[in-house]
């Protein structure tokens, strides 16, 4: 019910009259939840802002399967090509996903962590969020013959200096095209059966002075294959054998 001239003139001279104390639990009780609703609207618009000011770009999305990188290499891998790419560390960053595991075992001990790396890795493959694969060899063979991996040969080849520096260390893996192993998981195929190909998707970094040392095992570099930042990814390569 809306007040009169008079009642609103009254309040107000009332008001006038409070002490600051009054007045203060005068406005919380009467206008309490448009005080509230205002402030949570302004912090949602603060935050907004903020995140939208300090969003770095990424350059480049990585990951590192069944391997362990120490601090100081993983600053080489990230912070490192940074500085040498050109690109401003307070606006640009390298998104690194850590401590993912894949096992072609099929009754691993931590089946649940192989499966949920497994899910990660599929949804930013899908989402064109994942560039460039460092793994052991067993990693390796799993995202060969899953097919994610791009053909190195093509890649490195507009670079001539580069391809010929990398040569040695290309690495050839099967790709499987074709296989019934659905059929045969259910029993309903006597024999497992694959089409498949060899393909040169892999840069054994072994070598590189970045890496001697680094790793008890073998440690390639994979390039996934729906990547949209192919440029980025040449750079970073040059950046590892360099």
């Amino acid at each position: 019910m809306s007040l009169t001239k008079e009642e609103t003139a009254a309040r107000r001279a009332a008001f006038q009259k409070m002490s600051l104390a009054g007045k203060t639990e005068y406005i919380f009780t009467y206008f309490k939840l448009p005080i509230l609703l205002g402030l949570i609207a302004l912090y949602l618009v603060c935050s907004a802002a903020y995140r939208q000011i300090t969003k770095k770009e990424v350059i480049l999305y990585t990951a590192h399967i069944n391997i362990s990188v120490g601090d100081e290499l993983e600053a080489r891998l990230t912070g490192g090509f940074l500085s040498t790419s050109g690109a401003d560390p307070k606006r640009a960053e390298i998104d690194l996903s850590r401590g993912l595991y894949l096992s072609d075992d099929p009754a691993p001990e931590d089946h649940e962590y192989q499966y949920a790396s497994s899910l990660k890795l599929m949804a930013a493959i899908n989402a064109e969020q994942m560039d460039v694969v460092l793994m052991n060899q067993e990693g390796y063979d799993i995202f060969s013959q899953r097919g994610y991996l791009l053909d190195l040969s093509g890649l490195l080849t507009s670079d001539g200096a580069l391809y010929r520096r990398l040569e040695p260390h290309l690495a050839v893996n099967t790709v499987i095209l074709e296989d019934n192993s659905i059929e045969y998981t259910l029993n309903q195929a006597e024999q497992y059966r694959a089409v498949t190909e060899e393909v040169v998707n892999g840069l054994d970094l072994s070598q590189f002075p970045l890496f001697q040392g680094a790793f008890p095992e073998p440690v390639y570099l994979g390039v996934v294959g729906n990547s949209p930042r192919l440029p980025a990814i040449v750079q970073y390569i040059a950046y590892l054998a360099s």
